[in-house]
């Protein structure tokens, strides 16, 4: 072979190892890519000039050969991509009401160039929690403003009217209407207080604590409220010698606030039952009435602050519409939960779960009534 061939067939190799070590670059860039787009929550499709598929992530894969929800979907996609493949850029957000209930945004953009068309990028986007976190926030401001402006309201107006007037016979009922409007504003304002300190708090200071102390405490706190009300309050300790690490402030607070609903809501003479029990590590306070009960639609929103079943009724019972959040709260930060069970009409069981303490001992069964 002749020193040019030789020349030549070397630039050769070395083009061909050059543009292959390029390949293995441009493969390598395009495989991180994809798998980065796999890691995506939103669902990402790519389509060609001629709206064959080039690639799909694996969030996008539930809407191939999709059925219920997800069809209805996948259906809203191929009109937004049919719209894309024309050179319109479109976005469509959809209510799904099926169980469960979600609020999905879908887009389609055309890419490359009107000269050099290259297919269309298509998203779909759960913005469900997006969507609940607004509302509650537009309805906490709402509620918020709503709840502090009739007391200081009715503060005002009787105060007005007290000025005025020197009968003791009128202004001693006057008196009193304003004491309870301000003990009504304090309670909000301690209620949104705690509830404050409860959301910033990253772990509440725990000490152990028997779980009978703790029923025993918020039963002793109602007990007046109960039987005022002519309601039988009843405490069956399923279990005894239950150590709970908590805050005891707090917990006990969580579990007067469901009897406290649990009483409001209940009619004169029905029964309010308190019962403890243990579930592997965990132990359980139950609440039950057999009062209005809750509606099934009502089921998801009780614990939202402010959120009442009977805007009406609550009213005449005084609540701050905070009791049942403040008790999620207490519960979530705990490492516990809260659970509701109810029938409209026949009543509601409210439980409330908290971690058990490994050293806990000794489980027996009395039953005990509290008249």
């Amino acid at each position: 072979m002749s020193p040019q061939r030789r020349d030549q067939t070397a630039e050769i190799e070395l083009a061909l190892a050059r543009a292959l070590q390029e390949t293995d670059t441009v493969v390598g860039q395009r495989d991180r890519l994809l798998a980065a787009l796999d890691e995506l929550r939103q669902g990402v499709l790519v389509l060609d000039a001629d709206g064959l598929e080039v690639f799909r992530n694996d969030a996008a894969e539930r809407y191939r050969d999709a059925r219920h929800a997800d069809a209805v979907v996948a259906g809203a996609l191929d009109a937004l991509i049919s719209r894309a493949l024309i050179g319109e850029r479109c976005e469509r957000e959809l209510q799904l009401h099926s169980p469960p209930r979600a609020v999905v945004h879908l887009s389609a953009v055309p890419i490359g160039s009107p000269d050099r068309p290259l297919g269309v990028a298509a998203f779909v986007n759960d913005v469900s929690e997006m969507h609940r976190v607004e509302s509650v926030r537009r309805d906490f401001v709402a509620n918020v403003s709503h709840e502090l402006k009739t007391p200081i309201g009715a503060l005002e107006v009787l105060a007005e009217t007290l000025v005025g007037e020197d009968d003791p016979a009128v202004t001693r009922p006057l008196a009193d209407r304003i004491v309870k409007e301000a003990e009504r504003l304090a309670r909000i304002v301690d209620d949104l207080l705690d509830l404050s300190l409860i959301e910033t708090q990253e772990s509440p200071p725990r000490a152990p604590v028997l779980l009978e102390d703790l029923v025993d405490d918020a039963v002793d706190q109602l007990r007046p409220a109960a039987a005022a009300a002519g309601i039988n309050l009843q405490v069956h300790p399923g279990v005894t010698g239950a150590l709970v690490a908590c805050d005891r402030r707090q917990v006990v607070s969580a579990i007067a606030n469901l009897i406290d609903n649990a009483v409001k809501y209940s009619e004169q003479g029905s029964p309010v039952t308190v019962n403890t029990a243990l579930h592997g590590d965990e132990v359980e306070v139950s609440v039950r009435d057999a009062g209005i009960g809750i509606p099934s639609r009502d089921l998801e929103r009780v614990f939202e602050r402010f959120y009442r079943v009977d805007q009406a009724r609550s009213r005449d019972t005084g609540g701050t519409g905070l009791g049942l959040s403040i008790v999620r709260h207490v519960a979530r930060a705990h490492g516990g939960d809260i659970t509701v069970e109810s029938v409209e009409g026949q009543g509601s069981t409210f439980r409330f779960i908290l971690p058990l303490e490994p050293e806990s001992a000794a489980l027996r069964s009395p039953q005990q009534e509290i008249a």
